[in-house]
C-alpha cells in the first residue's frame, strides 16, 4: 500500500471506545523493548511523552531531539518511545534490531517499548486511554501517523497529543517543562 493510501486508511479507521477497568494511566501494563514489564507509576511526577515510532519514516529523524528533550529536560520528563508498524509499514524490525537502531543511529537512551498497536481492533490499552475521553477524560484523539506525540502530566492526566510534524523540542511541549 502506498503511503497516500495508508495514510487514508488509517484516517477512516477507527477503534471501537472502552472504558479500561483501571484507576489511571499508571495501572497500564506494557512491556520494555528488552520484554521486562514497565512500571507506569515509576514515573509519578514527571511529565511523560510518549511517541509512536518507526525506524523508516521521514519523521525517524526525530529521534534526535527525543534524545535531545531528555537530556535538556529528564528531571522533568519520562520520553517514551512506542514502536509500531501500523504506518506504512515503517517499523518491520524486532526488538533487536529496532534496539540496535536507535542506539546506533540516534544515540538513544530514553525508554523504547515492545512494539504495539496504537489503533484498531488490536489498539494496546496505552493508546486506547491515551486517544479516548472516556478513558483519559480530556479529549478523544486518533493517531494519524508516526512520531505523533502525547503529554501526560506529573500526576497522570493527559495534558494534549501533538501531530508528527510537531518537533519534540517545541515550544507546545517545552512550556510545560520549565
Amino acid at each position: 500500500m502506498n503511503p497516500l493510501k495508508a495514510f487514508i486508511a488509517t484516517i477512516n479507521s477507527g477503534s471501537s471506545k472502552k472504558k479500561l477497568d483501571i484507576n489511571s494511566i499508571y495501572d497500564i501494563q506494557i512491556n520494555s523493548l528488552q520484554g521486562k514489564p514497565i512500571n507506569l507509576s515509576e514515573f509519578k511526577g514527571k511529565h511523560i511523552l510518549f511517541v509512536n515510532v518507526a525506524s523508516k519514516c521521514g519523521f525517524t529523524p526525530q529521534y534526535k531531539s527525543l534524545q535531545e528533550l531528555y537530556e535538556q529536560f529528564g528531571d522533568k520528563i519520562k520520553i517514551i518511545g512506542v514502536p509500531c508498524n501500523q504506518f506504512g509499514g515503517q517499523e518491520p524490525g524486532d526488538s533487536n534490531t529496532i534496539e540496535t537502531f536507535c542506539e546506533v543511529n540516534y544515540g538513544v537512551s530514553f525508554l523504547i517499548t515492545e512494539k504495539i498497536d496504537v489503533k484498531g481492533k488490536q489498539q494496546h490499552p496505552l493508546y486506547s486511554w491515551l486517544t479516548q475521553k472516556i478513558n483519559n477524560g480530556k479529549k478523544d484523539s486518533s493517531v494519524k501517523w508516526n512520531f505523533q506525540k502525547y503529554l501526560v502530566d506529573t500526576n497522570g492526566y493527559l495534558i494534549d497529543y501533538y501531530f508528527s510534524s510537531t518537533s519534540p523540542l517545541s515550544s507546545k511541549i517545552t512550556k510545560h517543562l520549565k
